[in-house]
């Protein structure tokens, strides 16, 4: 449990509060959980704890994550947090276990989104914080 703390607490420094972009796929978000993923919620009313949950539930443990190993958990969860359950499975496979083939690989599938113009130094700023954070621990 104290990994997906640890993780959970990396993500909200990435994810943040409130935001309603429109360049954003997601649209409305709170805490990374967005309105397209979970229409049934109001976002603007979400509470961290919901987030905590969600989280939980939807990414830690229907990624796998608690069967995994650190620094593998946070990084499967984080690529699922940001960009999908299906996609994090995808690259874990691709990258046969090896943590530093995971970022790499995340880093290049962030190039090719159509959004990278937009994003790629904030999603390359994550990947290096989580990086760093995983050469401290």
């Amino acid at each position: 449990m104290n990994d997906f703390k640890d993780a959970f607490q990396f993500v909200l420094k990435w994810e943040g509060g409130y935001s309603n972009d429109s360049n954003d796929p997601g649209g409305e978000t709170k805490y990374g959980i967005s309105k397209r993923s979970y229409p049934e919620l109001d976002i603007s009313k979400l509470t961290i704890k919901e987030a905590e949950k969600i989280y939980y539930e939807n990414y830690w443990i229907k990624a796998g994550c608690q069967h995994m190993a650190f620094p593998l958990n946070i990084i499967n969860f984080d690529t699922a947090v940001n960009m999908g359950r299906k996609k994090a499975e995808e690259l874990w496979e691709k990258t046969n276990g090896d943590w530093k083939d995971y970022l790499l690989l995340r880093l290049y599938t962030y190039s090719k989104f159509k959004q990278a113009k937009l994003y790629f130094r904030g999603w390359a700023n994550r990947v290096l914080d989580l990086y760093q954070y995983i050469k401290e621990s």
